[in-house]
């Protein structure tokens, strides 16, 4: 059965963090794992950043990709994910899959997913940094590439619009 909200895309469920709180652990573990940990983050502090998420007025806000209690993957709507573009609101961040299910449509189910539900919220544009290399995933999902070499990274701010 899919919970009230979450929608059956992949071979997976999407659904807000709101409804599936037990996964905040998870997700906070994947996202140390991959961009935090070997800045020295403590992973605490990770974990009580994607708590943000869990909130009533939906936004800031994460979705997950799971079939049950099985994690798939994740991606967060934030604020701001780039320092050198503090005027550009809000975000896609944290896109994670874990490694056995990537190449199977999870990534762009969850990247589709949670840029529709900003879209429906009122948001016009929304943003995501990507490595030069990672450009092409968010490209073929029919994301805009804005500009190229940002910061420190090189690295590209793609956006999607809401259509007329």
């Amino acid at each position: 059965m899919v919970p009230r909200g979450a929608v059956t895309e992949s071979a997976c469920t999407i659904s807000d963090l709101n409804d599936r709180p037990d996964f905040c652990a998870t997700v906070a573990d994947r996202i140390w794992l991959a961009w935090w940990k070997e800045k020295g983050t403590a992973r605490h502090e990770i974990e009580t950043r994607v708590r943000e998420n869990l909130n009533p007025d939906g936004f800031p806000f994460a979705v997950i990709a799971h079939d049950g209690d099985d994690f798939h993957g994740t991606a967060s709507v934030i604020a701001s994910d780039l320092d050198e573009r503090p005027d550009y609101t809000p975000w896609i961040a944290a896109v994670w899959v874990d490694p056995q299910h990537r190449g199977k449509g999870t990534g762009g189910a969850i990247v589709r997913h949670a840029a529709r539900i900003a879209l429906a919220r009122g948001f016009e544009t929304i943003y995501l940094c990507a490595l030069p290399e990672k450009s092409d995933f968010y490209l073929n999902l029919g994301w805009s590439l804005l500009e190229e070499d940002v910061g420190e990274h090189k690295l590209c701010v793609l956006t999607v619009t809401a259509t007329p």
